[in-house]
């Protein structure tokens, strides 16, 4: 009998699909969390596979079960009962739950630098009924995620599940991911191609994986690049380790996950690059009386117990680094940045998806910025704090 051919679907159509399956078993708040790791898992065993027979075709047979073969690659070597082709022999099978967490662990132990992003017997806690996960898994299996070499495929699968259901979350997306776009405008503005990268939260790490891409189309090395950042939510930050490794980036998340303003993880660590999309507007990000004498805020007004758009702005301002660059972006509000160009470190306004930069060495023309602030100029005396963006303005 003919092989049954796997029938594709567009990831976005597969992804609904999936949400469909969960509905009614599982809160749309932990749809990303249970498909994640399933994307994970079949995207990591396609990169193997396609290495495996990369080899064979190479006349290297011999060496398709040596794990360096694979992590010179900077892909991970999949034990057999870990790879996607055994976990759908097994989809049917009453313990595919416990099947999927062992698969997960082995892949954690043989990767080091897995360690502490993969969960933890997260499938056989869920309790998601078997015929509910079977058809969880045919659904993701009929997704093609190695195709686009280019594409950042968790960064893809986090922002569509945000997109769809972050509102029943009560956070907005831009809090775990940065679109595209922004990344590349920010890459652009400071030419990452050499040193150290900072994101003070740097959510599912979508910021470092374009990052790392705009080198590599600019021909530059991304093994001189490391990348260090902090995320407060630790299961954002068990992504980020995962979305990080699997593309083999050099990465150091601090060893918790905890708000950088409480306990900052990297603060005697010195940066060439610094590049976030803070949570916008966030609010009762502090106590009354907690980091009112913080040296961050150093000659500035502490920063509003009401809205930490400021407090970001200090805080990397404050980091000590080679002072290279320092773009940071508020989803549609306000763009900062600062480089080695800069004598003032400058916020300007967008809008509407659009993101507009200038400085004072090189305008450019029909720049629609409708405020612009210089923290410099605050010591110098004059300007204001908007209590209600929690910015400093002129």
């Amino acid at each position: 009998m003919a092989k049954a051919q796997k029938q594709e679907k567009s990831m976005e159509a597969a992804l609904w699909e999936a949400a469909n399956k969960l509905r009614g078993n599982v809160e749309p708040a932990e749809y990303k969390h249970v498909v994640l790791s399933l994307i994970f898992l079949k995207y990591a065993s396609d990169r193997f596979e396609e290495r495996k027979q990369e080899l064979i075709n190479e006349g290297k047979g011999a060496y398709v079960d040596i794990t360096e073969f694979y992590t010179q690659k900077s892909i991970f070597y999949i034990p057999e009962t870990s790879r996607w082709s055994y976990i759908m022999s097994q989809a049917k099978q009453p313990d595919i739950a416990l099947k999927i967490d062992t698969a997960l662990y082995n892949i954690e132990q043989k990767n080091k630098t897995l360690k502490g992003a993969l969960p933890d017997n997260y499938y056989s806690r869920l309790g998601l009924d078997v015929s509910k996960l079977s058809s969880l898994l045919d659904e993701l299996n009929k997704i093609e995620l190695t195709k686009d070499k280019e594409q950042d495929v968790m960064g893809r699968v986090y922002e569509y599940f945000l997109s769809n259901f972050a509102l029943q979350e009560g956070k907005g997306k831009g809090e775990f991911y940065t679109p595209k776009c922004i990344v590349n405008l920010i890459a652009e503005m400071i030419e990452p191609f050499k040193g150290t990268i900072y994101d003070p939260c740097c959510g599912s790490g979508g910021m470092f994986v374009q990052s790392m891409k705009f080198v590599q189309s600019h021909n530059g090395n991304t093994r001189e690049i490391a990348v260090y950042g902090q995320e407060a939510t630790s299961t954002t930050m068990k992504l980020a380790k995962m979305n990080l490794a699997i593309r083999g980036i050099n990465s150091d998340l601090g060893e918790i996950a905890v708000s950088t303003f409480t306990n900052d993880q990297h603060k005697d660590k010195k940066f060439d690059y610094i590049m976030a999309n803070p949570p916008f507007n966030q609010k009762s990000w502090r106590e009354e009386n907690e980091l009112t004498d913080d040296p961050r805020w150093d000659g500035y007004p502490v920063p509003p117990t009401s809205n930490a758009n400021y407090g970001w702005i200090l805080h990397i301002e404050y980091e000590p680094s080679a002072a290279e660059g320092k773009p940071v972006y508020f989803d549609d509000l306000y763009l900062f940045a600062k480089n080695r160009y800069f004598d003032s470190v400058q916020v300007f306004l967008t809008s509407h998806n659009e993101a507009y930069y200038r400085d004072s060495k090189n305008p450019i023309e029909k720049v629609p910025v409708t405020g612009w602030v210089d923290l410099c100029d605050y010591k110098k005396g004059g300007g204001y704090l908007d209590d209600k963006t929690g910015l400093y303005g002129i």
